[in-house]
């Protein structure tokens, strides 16, 4: 994909002797939202890891707009602008939910705006600016999963990646965070990587789509085509 900002080709992974993945190539479109769907184990969380280089050991290339980013510490891959939402949410419960914020613009050079930009997040999750001083960790499942995606949204990424936005959380609060992810990425062009294993939402918000078994990509294209897709149909839509 020629306007890719995100390449990764034959991505090879593993926790100490244990593969994980084997051979993986994906693209996430400059200015797009690239969905990856799989069963538990197929090794998605392990690819969002990958190309952040935390806890997993890789072969093969990740290139971030055309400069090689495998294996670089994770700091500066941040740093280079890859926001990661992990699974479990990551959120830091002991600190305020503006203290949270405040990490997540910590590897940022210019910090005269940090302060509109927590604003910025507040206006796009309303409930955070009513719980600003209180400790994240008092929070709702989806009240910290959207702390979770404001603080990486304050590092001012040019990828966010996200592991399992939707688990566990309400439906009102999951449409919540879905029309939010869609507004940044239709009014600030932010490139979107998302897992997800409620392929019917993933598939509506992206353009794109690959689908993970085994550790190896075995279907890729436009979400309408895995979407009509009817292995796709049968084993993730329940259709």
């Amino acid at each position: 994909m020629s306007d890719a900002l995100l390449k990764v080709r034959q991505l090879g992974a593993a926790y100490r002797s244990t593969a994980v993945l084997g051979g993986v190539d994906i693209d996430v479109r400059r200015g797009g939202i690239t969905a990856l769907l799989g069963a538990n184990g197929a090794g998605k969380t392990t690819l969002l890891r990958s190309i952040s280089n935390v806890l997993v050991k890789t072969s093969g290339s990740i290139e971030l707009d055309g400069k090689p980013i495998r294996g670089l510490a994770t700091d500066t891959i941040a740093a280079m602008g890859v926001g990661h939402v992990p699974d479990g949410r990551g959120t830091f419960t002991q600190l305020t939910v503006e203290e949270n914020l405040l990490v997540g613009a910590i590897t940022r050079r210019g910090k005269a705006d940090v302060r509109a930009d927590i604003e910025a997040m507040y206006a796009l999750f309303p409930k955070l600016a009513e719980y600003r001083a209180k400790p994240a960790g008092l929070l709702s499942g989806g009240e910290q999963q959207m702390v979770a995606i404001a603080r990486a949204l304050m590092l001012k990424p040019r990828l966010l990646m996200l592991d399992e936005p939707s688990f566990g959380l309400a439906p009102k609060i999951v449409r919540q965070i879905f029309e939010v992810l869609s507004r940044i990425n239709r009014e600030q062009g932010l490139s979107i990587l998302l897992v997800e294993q409620n392929a019917h939402l993933a598939l509506e918000l992206a353009q794109d789509a690959y689908v993970l078994e085994m550790g190896r990509i075995t279907l890729n294209g436009s979400s309408a085509s895995l979407k009509a897709d009817e292995r796709v149909r049968a084993a993730y839509l329940g259709i």
